[in-house]
């Protein structure tokens, strides 16, 4: 066996163990666009207080995403990962009480433990798809995480729906419920979040008596105030901390708030539209396995997905939500159901998003050096943006806007990331 198969070899079983971490944080990740439109029907939520359930999520990254980088320096990657996921689990049960109760602000709390057990995980796992293998074939391999991580996305609605089928109220979705309808909704949520929980902590068990190997930790070069002043010197670094700000905000907002938007138009079983934006993320990330290398730069993959963002965009905000021509073309004609072109355009984002994360965070940690772990770090605060993209969302949604305008707050969004892609990412210097 030569050193270069010895090497593919070794890294197989890590790749395993990482791509199923990846396919869980999927999961729980985008549980929420399930979640939240569930909520909002069994809670009697506005727009702007059912995005709480998104900010409370992600808002945990801003503040726990540095003590995750402390601690994994301490404990190391793998039990880094153990410990993510003991948390998730525990959040998992906060479910159980917050929907025995009815109560929003237990509900938030849960999102809120969840979110910080997410960032520990995302801290101590996306390093290892980076550092392990070329950086030229980082921007792939994240692909094909960003694959199961997807799947899992169209997965985990289908799963809502389809245990909670018989929870949904019978009334049209847009209509008042009343308390025995709530209770038959809340009721619902009682054995699958305690299965999950079981699920995640039985799988921090296994990660944390798996064979993966501990990678090499890195020299200390300084305090860590020290580290963190030079991160911040790194203008390819920061800006690529904003890329992914604005990037999970869009891609949130795509995920989250479709199953909000289709319930406003009276679309039935709203809690699986996730799965659609999930569905072409996986074929954008599909694509970029195919293309990325090969016959596009992670650079022009990367500009090429915001100019599409900003058409998608506007045909979402000017679009016409009585039109079906996209559906009975791409799905009507395969058994699928029709539904208006805005949300197909929504859909499609899925799309534009999908090559985003894996092309800025190879560019962003390139050259770094002894300055990878605190600029994983700041790039895993980027996540933030997914609490703020739906709140901005919503608060556009109780103006003159309404629901559909209020998708143009990713406007500027898009053409940041397009000068991250052209201009951003090759500056060294502030001056």
């Amino acid at each position: 066996m030569t050193a270069a198969q010895s090497r593919r070899h070794s890294s197989v079983m890590p790749m395993v163990i990482v791509a199923i971490l990846f396919f869980v944080l999927g999961f729980a990740t985008w549980l929420n666009g399930s979640l939240m439109p569930y909520l909002k029907q069994m809670l009697d939520l506005t727009p702007l207080q059912a995005s709480l359930i998104l900010f409370s999520f992600y808002i945990a990254v801003t503040f726990t995403a540095l003590p995750s980088a402390w601690l994994i320096g301490k404990v190391g990657y793998k039990n880094g990962m153990a410990l993510g996921m003991a948390i998730m689990m525990l959040a998992g049960l906060l479910y159980i009480p917050a929907a025995q109760t009815q109560t929003f602000a237990l509900f938030l709390l849960a999102q809120l433990v969840i979110g910080a057990g997410q960032t520990l995980l995302q801290a101590a796992v996306n390093p290892y798809v980076v550092k392990i293998g070329p950086q030229s074939t980082a921007a792939v391999r994240i692909s094909i995480m960003g694959i199961l991580n997807k799947t899992a996305g169209v997965a985990a609605p289908v799963v809502f729906t389809t245990l909670m089928a018989s929870s949904f109220a019978s009334s049209a979705p847009n209509m008042l419920l009343n308390q025995s309808q709530i209770d038959v909704m809340a009721s619902g949520l009682v054995l699958p979040y305690l299965g999950l929980a079981i699920f995640l902590g039985i799988l921090a068990l296994a990660v944390k008596f798996s064979p993966l190997p501990e990678l090499t930790k890195e020299t200390s070069h300084g305090t860590g105030f020290a580290m963190l002043k030079a991160a911040l010197a790194k203008p390819s670094l920061m800006l690529g901390v904003m890329a992914l700000f604005v990037y999970v905000a869009v891609e949130v907002i795509a995920g989250d708030t479709i199953g909000l938007f289709a319930l406003s138009l009276g679309v039935e079983r709203y809690t699986v539209m996730t799965s659609y934006t999930m569905g072409c993320m996986v074929l954008g990330y599909v694509l970029g396995i195919l293309l990325i290398p090969r016959l596009l730069s992670q650079q022009t993959a990367l500009a090429s997905s915001a100019v599409l963002g900003l058409i998608l965009t506007m045909a979402v905000a000017f679009g016409n939500t009585e039109t079906y021509y996209i559906a009975n073309a791409l799905l009507v004609p395969f058994g699928g159901f029709a539904l208006p072109d805005t949300l197909m355009f929504i859909a499609l984002l899925g799309l534009a998003n999908a090559i985003v994360w894996p092309a800025v965070w190879p560019l962003a940690l390139s050259g770094l050096g002894h300055l990878t772990s605190i600029g994983s770090a700041l790039l895993i605060m980027g996540i933030a943006g997914g609490a703020f993209g739906p709140l901005f969302w919503g608060l556009l949604s109780g103006t003159g806007l309404g629901q559909q305008g209020a998708y143009l707050v990713m406007l500027p969004c898009y053409a940041l990331i397009l000068f991250y892609a052209v201009k951003g990412h090759k500056l060294r210097s502030w001056r």
